[in-house]
């Protein structure tokens, strides 16, 4: 195919058309040509690289601008400056062309191959643990924290260049920041393994901070920790993170609570649990007992009867819920206290309360309703109090 065909030539659209005629000429032609629909046609294989390429161009506004006024790909309307088998489709391919061009720092509107602009980078997020005490996690407050972070360096302004000197074009990806490497129509593009992706090298230096931009240093804060955080909550710091690098935004801060746990009240999610001890005469009789509260204590009555592990609970007494509603509630679980021995009033107690609440609670599980495999010898066991298996002797 003559080397002077233009991307306008080879989609066959005109030079003012628009970007969705371009698209459909392309995908037609694409559809005719592709080597699937046409397996072992040598021509229809170059003509199908030929409509990629094209499409390549006219489809970056800054590729199709250059086009159109001549810049460096095609001097007159369509003629390569570059001679038949350097710049047009027999002799080279256009990704090569394009690399030089708009890449490579070489040739007509290429880049200073000694200066270039680095490209702006993000400065890294920082993560950091803070501990605080519960009373300080319920009721929020200012913390100090100290954070290890890196800091622009004075020297080189945060260039890592040597003052005097500017970092230059990397030699090896041009500027691009990528390397490619392909085989016919597919190519894979990679970061550069000399710059790093920056698209820039240092060959001098900065001496204080050796090129990196920033040094090591410690920077102090004052935290708001909002009322209600829990263990493992993270609070976010915009903008106080590590330094972004060529005028580029920092990185945020995250801090990362740990609460030292409560000797009384355990946290269950937005709500506190509290377990509360209560004696056999107050579980059978009811009553009232004080408990304690995050603003002191209060009073809360004791049903008749009452089981070990019933919970009540007190609404709005719980800390503050972070997303502004409200407050959580506190759970008290009660616990009937049992004396691990009883001395001889209490065993008199316990004798006379014997004979007066007679009965054998235990008989509805033996009920004929209840029975599972008929009757049987009865057996004495001696249970073992860590839950493991009892010998049996039958009577």
């Amino acid at each position: 195919m003559p080397a002077t065909k233009d991307p306008y030539s080879v989609l066959g659209v005109d030079r003012k058309a628009s970007s969705d005629e371009i698209k459909k000429a392309y995908r037609k032609l694409a559809r005719q040509y592709h080597p699937d629909r046409n397996p072992g046609d040598a021509k229809s294989e170059s003509r199908f690289k030929e409509i990629n390429e094209a499409h390549d161009v006219l489809s970056d506004p800054e590729k199709r601008a250059a086009l159109d006024r001549g810049d460096g790909l095609f001097g007159a309307r369509g003629q390569s400056p570059f001679g038949a088998g350097a710049g047009g489709f027999d002799g080279g391919s256009f990704s090569d062309i394009l690399s030089n061009l708009f890449g490579a720092g070489g040739g007509a509107g290429g880049a200073n191959p000694r200066r270039a602009k680095p490209q702006p980078t993000r400065g890294r997020d920082l993560e950091a643990s803070l501990q605080i005490s519960f009373d300080q996690a319920v009721k929020g407050g200012q913390v100090p924290l100290a954070v290890p972070t890196s800091v622009r360096c004075a020297t080189c302004s945060g260039t890592g260049a040597r003052p005097g000197t500017s970092p230059v074009v990397c030699p090896q990806c041009g500027g691009r920041g990528i390397e490619s490497q392909g085989q016919g129509m597919f190519s894979i593009s990679q970061p550069c393994s000399r710059c790093g992706g920056r698209g820039t090298v240092i060959e001098d230096p900065c001496p204080t901070c050796g090129g990196t931009g920033a040094t090591r240093s410690v920077k102090r804060y004052r935290v708001n920790i909002p009322a209600g955080v829990h263990d493992g909550s993270r609070i976010r710091l915009p903008g106080k993170g590590e330094p972004g690098q060529n005028g580029a935004s920092p990185g945020d801060l995250y801090v990362i609570t740990r609460v030292t746990p409560s000797p009384v009240f355990k946290q269950k999610g937005e709500n506190l649990e509290v377990e509360v001890p209560i004696t056999v005469v107050e579980a059978l009789r009811g009553g009232e007992i004080e408990v304690p509260t995050l603003s002191g204590r209060k009073r809360l009555r004791i049903a008749p009867g009452t089981k070990s592990g019933t919970v009540r609970r007190l609404r709005g007494e719980g800390p503050p819920k972070l997303s502004g509603e409200g407050r959580g509630d506190i759970h008290y679980r009660f616990v009937i206290e049992l004396p691990k021995e009883l001395d001889k009033d209490q065993s008199k107690a316990v004798d006379a309360l014997a004979k007066t609440m007679n009965g054998n609670p235990r008989a509805r599980l033996f009920s004929k309703g209840a029975r599972a495999g008929g009757g049987g010898s009865s057996a004495t066991t001696d249970g073992d109090g860590d839950g493991g298996d009892a010998d049996a002797e039958k009577s």
